[in-house]
């Protein structure tokens, strides 16, 4: 394998000087549900490369992989055992790089999952500290501690697990005795590592290093405000913390100590060339604090999660979209807007559903509802100045599959009480790429989920050419927005006068309008029509827009 160094001769050129992350539409691949290349029944990196260029006819500016390292797949990737290696199941070293540089030949960036707030338990310190026992200088490198009660016998503290039950597992001494306990704010095969320690900081420095001379253009850092804790790791003293979530800074997440790790992060990338970039998956109370992450010298990205867990109405999205704006303008930093992801159900069966569900449903909805909201709602977020991100199968319009038998399900909150609802297999499921043959294209060999039986219906082949279908739709916006440099530039919107449950924007000589409503609504011609998720009657100088309906027009 030959290791390269992107420079600004040989990365892709969209964008500009002024940083092409800052209006990139950016596609998440689930590397083993987006293609599988060698018919074992899970995707990998190999099927990834053989879809590239779907990819790049699709307008997506940017890929970004979720984890692919070795790892024992206790939670699907996300514990990794040797940050420098790909897992089997997905492929090799060559096979990253040989993705790297075809994407790059086509014009787009690769951007890959970085996990530092834990890794596997089956990571070689994680390992050597539990043979050597207390003592051992590699338990230093985590957060091992002696336990309260008489004998140690109950947890240091009173955290939770984000995935339920405690956030603390107890270790064996090598005698066999009952020894010291570890803390994991997931499940136990992730222990959290001690990032006081300048061990942690130099490997990570290290490997960020590694991927950078393989060519990757920058990294989502997963749990981005997890990597410091509180001093003295302090009891919280309320039970169901998972609902604190959101609400509070709790003494695990979001301490002002992660900025430092950071802006010593940014430094390493501004040392190579080709506009390298930090993406932060930092939940945190407010949109302020989000802006944190992203100020001049630390990240480049911060995912707006205030935004995904909005419900499709005019008043919460206006009042959002302004927050998320007006915190990153002092910053300097683009806002970013998400629907979909790994983690949440698909905004298609969100939508589907009543407003207050939360973002983890197990309720199909009214299928027909949620989709044309899911169209609508894409066509506004494509709308707003600042980054996009489109999570794989979106642009097919699928639902989250909701019935899954209990027994097929991996997501280990699924089975841990009082955590997450552990419902994430659901947008998990390997999409659909033809409409007949074994696992609708995925692969030869099946599926590691199991695929609805109207998933052919959903396929990229079904879809392509259909002027009314969700995949077109998607292909069509996202030429505009690259036709309409306006759509995705700048720091705000003017908001137009508007009948109420209907949001109204200008950008330059744009003009978005989304009737969030169950009926169609009848407004002056804005200007010349340019694409809308349903049909738009126009009479004179009206126009009459149907229920849950986003129209674009030129001005």
């Amino acid at each position: 394998m030959t290791q390269h160094l992107a420079t600004a001769a040989d990365a892709p050129t969209t964008g500009t000087d002024t940083g092409w992350w800052r209006e990139a539409v950016i596609y998440q691949v689930y590397p083993r549900s987006f293609a599988d290349g060698n018919g074992d029944g899970m995707g990998d990196l190999v099927g990834i490369r053989s879809r590239l260029p779907y990819l790049k006819e699709l307008g997506v500016d940017a890929v970004w992989l979720s984890p692919f390292y070795a790892s024992p797949q206790a939670d699907a990737g996300y514990d990794v055992a040797d940050y420098r290696a790909i897992d089997p199941m997905f492929g090799s070293l060559l096979d990253a790089d040989a993705l790297i540089r075809e994407a790059h030949d086509l014009g787009l960036r690769i951007i890959v999952d970085l996990v530092p707030n834990h890794s596997s338990d089956q990571h070689e310190w994680f390992q050597r500290a539990l043979r050597e026992g207390p003592g051992s200088p590699l338990r230093e490198r985590y957060h091992f501690r002696p336990g309260k009660g008489e004998t140690g016998e109950l947890p240091p503290n009173d955290w939770e697990s984000i995935f339920g039950g405690p956030a603390w597992t107890r270790t064996e001494n090598p005698d066999g005795a009952p020894g010291e306990w570890y803390l994991h704010l997931f499940a136990p095969e992730q222990p959290d590592f001690n990032w006081e320690h300048p061990a942690v900081r130099d490997e990570f420095r290290s490997i960020l290093r590694f991927w950078l001379d393989m060519g990757v253009d920058g990294f989502r850092v997963d749990v981005a405000h997890g990597l410091v804790k509180a001093a003295g790791l302090p009891d919280i003293g309320a039970h169901d913390q998972l609902k604190l979530l959101g609400n509070d800074v709790m003494p695990f997440f979001d301490q002002d100590g992660v900025h430092e790790i950071y802006r010593s992060w940014r430094q390493i990338l501004a040392e190579y060339d080709g506009q390298r970039v930090l993406v932060a998956e930092a939940w945190t109370p407010t949109v302020e604090r989000t802006a944190n992450y992203v100020r001049p010298d630390e990240m480049h990205q911060a995912f707006n999660f205030q935004y995904l867990g909005t419900h499709w109405d005019a008043t919460e999205l206006r009042t959002v979209i302004d927050a998320s704006l007006e915190a990153m303008r002092p910053v300097g930093a683009p806002t970013t807007w998400v629907l979909s992801n790994h983690d949440v159900t698909r905004h298609a069966t969100r939508f589907a559903n009543p407003a207050g569900l939360g973002t983890q449903l197990r309720t199909a909805g009214d299928r027909e509802l949620g989709l044309r909201r899911a169209r609508a709602a894409t066509l506004l977020m494509l709308a707003l100045p600042g980054s996009a991100y489109v999570y794989q199968g979106e642009e097919l319009g699928l639902p989250d599959v909701t019935d899954l038998p209990d027994e097929v399900r991996q997501d280990p909150s699924f089975w841990r009480a009082s955590g997450q609802d552990g419902y994430r297999d659901g947008c998990r499921v390997p999409i659909p790429w033809t409409a007949a043959g074994s696992s609708y294209g995925f692969g030869d060999g099946g599926s590691w989920l199991p695929q609805p039986a109207a998933w052919g219906e959903l396929s990229v082949e079904a879809q392509t050419g259909d002027p009314g279908s969700t995949l077109e739709l998607y292909r069509s916006a996202l030429a505009v927005r690259r036709e309409r440099p306006e759509l995705g530039a700048g720091e705000g919107v003017e908001w137009l006068e508007a009948p109420e449950g209907v949001l109204s924007f200008r950008r330059d000589g744009f003009v978005c309008t989304a009737n969030t409503t169950g009926r169609a609504i009848t407004v002056p011609l804005p200007g010349r029509y340019l694409l809308s998720n349903e049909e738009v009657r126009v009479v004179d100088d009206e126009a009459e827009i149907p229920a849950d309906t986003t129209v674009w027009w030129a001005v």
